[in-house]
């Protein structure tokens, strides 16, 4: 009830005072208030809830956004590793806690200006929602910008690369697995959950589950058609999943499986960092250098923002020479 009562009086005084006065207002009121217990006959909505309860309350609202298992992982190691660090009940957490938070953070793990970011925008997430419902006055993210990260160039597969990968295989399913993934630019946590009778081999097509549990569309060449219906043809197994390991019982592979797979197969050949999400990104940017228009290659990928898009796709510098003297001369 203390904590209601505090926040309505700084409500009502947001219009008058600075932050700085805010701030200075709620400290006096926290010790005013600090040796009186308020009854209402009425419990007010954060008297019981504890620190654990604002963070369990979380999750639950975003998972049913349709947050991921991963998704909602990630948000709890980040915010109770926060939570142990400042050590405060989250209403009376501020900025400058929080900007200290991350400038140690990074200091101790060496941690990237990417990472960082990634654990600030958690962090506004999870203060944004606390604001919305009422259980703080204002978010201590707020003033806390967008870390700038210097761009990188991501690598992608060259056609020499994809072709040793495909006449270096021993096995129909790794060979079916390279085809796939290079053509479709499906996630790997997509590919994993296919089932067989997910594959329409007479529209080369098959639909996705991808993030947000929304369903999309992609589609596959003449190729693959062909190294999918060989690699099934040469299974006797029972299993419905698309892909399964090699051994007995011939389980679904997993996300973990195809990552060694390919990691393996990249060291035998020779080949820089083999990776299921390099399909992806090679895809994004052959579609871009091929002149597919950036939104059909949005809903490809299945992306809800553009941005992102953008951020796959690489131009090649020849193209934008080509551009330049065809559009401006």
């Amino acid at each position: 009830m203390k904590n209601k009562l505090i926040n309505e009086i700084l409500k009502k005084m947001t219009c008058s005072l600075v932050s700085g006065q805010l701030q200075q207002l709620e400290n006096v009121l926290n010790h005013a208030f600090s040796s009186i217990e308020i009854a209402n006959g009425e419990q007010s909505k954060d008297s019981s809830v504890t620190d654990k309860d604002f963070l369990e309350l979380f999750l639950a609202a975003k998972k049913i956004e349709g947050c991921s298992d991963k998704s909602l992982k990630y948000y709890r190691s980040t915010i109770e590793t926060m939570r142990a660090t400042v050590s405060k009940f989250e209403p009376n957490i501020t900025t400058d806690d929080l900007r200290q938070y991350l400038a140690k953070y990074q200091a101790n793990n060496d941690s990237s200006q990417v990472t960082i970011d990634n654990i600030r925008r958690i962090l506004s997430s999870f203060f944004s929602w606390l604001e919305d419902e009422d259980y703080i006055l204002k978010s201590p993210v707020r003033r806390i910008h967008k870390i700038k990260s210097s761009s990188t160039i991501k690598e992608t597969y060259t056609d020499e690369s994809l072709e040793i990968m495909r006449d270096n295989v021993e096995k129909p399913r790794d060979l079916a697995l390279i085809d796939i993934l290079a053509s479709t630019g499906m996630r790997v946590g997509e590919l994993v959950l296919l089932n067989i009778s997910d594959i329409n081999f007479s529209e080369r097509e098959c639909v996705v589950l991808g993030k947000g549990n929304k369903e999309r569309i992609v589609y596959f060449d003449a190729r693959t058609k062909i190294h999918l219906k060989n690699y099934l043809e040469s299974r006797k197994d029972v299993n419905n999943a698309l892909f399964v390991s090699l051994r007995h019982p011939h389980a679904r592979l997993s996300i973990n499986g195809i990552e060694t797979r390919l990691r393996k197969l990249g060291e035998q050949l020779n080949i820089p960092k083999v990776h299921p999400h390099k399909f992806r990104r090679t895809l994004a940017t052959m579609a871009i250098d091929k002149g597919m228009p950036i939104e059909q290659l949005q809903n490809l990928l299945g992306h809800q923002r553009i941005d992102t898009t953008l951020q796959y796709a690489m131009v090649k510098q020849s193209n934008v020479k080509i551009a330049h003297r065809k559009y401006i001369g």
